[in-house]
């Protein structure tokens, strides 16, 4: 088939990079324009470059970044991978949707909205269709959106684990890497050498992201679940990969050793449907005494294009009646642009695009 025209949105910041870095020879997809705001115009990908750890091609180096214009990438393109800034997202967002173009964002603006997908393809891939009752989705456009990158790296075990044994209260803790607060992260004076127990509207987001990522899809309503979500979150001085701690307790009881088989064995839609961004195992278990590390597992996946699109459990423990583990999920690439990459492939697979 005909590779499908792309915009990227924020191409100046570290999300939109790797938009840029995982659409480099897509088979689905070929980037069309880079857009960011206007004092960005012009500007080469190499004078904006914050992502240190690609070799980007050198078409993608030469490429120009361009203003946002929406009646133009609604001409050249039939989608926008949008890694802008939630204070300037939505409303750009919506007015592409209207313009008829297919939106897959890593903003927050839309996520909780009632016929707006907050998609984990792995987690609930049935709920892309509620796209169907946008109001766009008559001229073509549409707004699907990933999670935020904390909720991202536990709702894949989560789902597994909710399947098989049905949970009834989780707490997380988070250790979330400074890459996730966008380029140039946390002060150094700051983060160096100290963790920062404050993460603006963290933790609301995960309790309320998680409820609809778990919940069902009854006619025209997101249904969200009932398990009992307690979650803190903290800021620690490590470049990528954000590190979680969970103590959850089933309904179901479970042995540490079915625990550890539901989560090698998961599988779901995209690698059902074998798509380019989906890794062979979306969770991997580690079973060393030391693991997940953000410094080794971060970029863990399959194939190479999956790199850092599993997330890795460890330290899978029992006590009392509680499960306890640690996961690991890459926060820019699985918790980020890699996420809003896999939807449209999946978007692709229903025939939405």
């Amino acid at each position: 088939m005909s590779k499908i025209k792309v915009a990227v949105l924020g191409a100046t910041g570290m999300i939109g990079q790797r938009f840029v870095q995982l659409l480099e020879g897509h088979p689905y997809f070929e980037i069309e324009g880079l857009y960011a705001s206007e004092r960005s115009e012009g500007k080469k990908l190499r004078e904006a470059l914050k992502i240190r750890d690609h070799e980007f091609t050198e078409e993608s180096l030469e490429m120009r970044i361009s203003a946002i214009d929406v009646k133009e990438i609604a001409r050249s393109s039939r989608v926008a991978f949008s890694g802008l800034p939630s204070d300037i997202a939505g409303g750009i967002e919506s007015e592409l949707a209207s313009a008829g173009v297919a939106v897959f964002s890593n903003a927050a603006n839309h996520r909780m909205e009632a016929d707006v997908p907050l998609l984990i393809p792995e987690c609930n891939a049935d709920h892309i269709e509620m796209v169907r009752r946008q109001a766009s989705f008559a001229n073509g456009g549409f707004i699907v959106t990933n999670a935020n990158c904390s909720t991202t790296g536990i709702a894949l075990p989560l789902k597994a684990l909710d399947d098989v044994f049905g949970l009834d209260t989780v707490v997380a803790s988070t250790y979330q890497a400074i890459s996730g607060a966008g380029y140039p992260g946390v002060p150094s004076m700051d983060i160096l050498g100290n963790v920062i127990p404050f993460i603006k509207n963290e933790e609301e987001k995960m309790e309320t992201e998680l409820a609809k990522i778990l919940g069902s899809m009854e006619g025209d309503a997101f249904v969200p679940s009932k398990v009992q979500m307690l979650v803190n979150c903290a800021r620690v001085p490590v470049m990528d990969g954000h590190l979680e701690s969970l103590v959850l307790s089933t309904r179901k009881d479970a042995t540490v050793e079915e625990v550890v088989k539901v989560l090698e064995n998961f599988r779901s839609s995209p690698q059902e449907l074998q798509l380019p961004s989906a890794p062979l195992r979306p969770i991997i278990v580690r079973r060393e005494n030391d693991r997940p590390q953000p410094a080794i597992d971060a970029l863990a996946g399959e194939p190479a294009r999956a790199r850092g699109m599993s997330t890795v459990a460890g330290r899978i423990r029992k006590k009392n009646n509680f499960i306890k583990l640690f996961v690991l999920s890459h926060n820019t690439i699985r918790g980020g642009a890699g996420g809003s990459v896999l939807n449209a492939e999946l978007a692709v697979s229903r025939r939405l695009l």
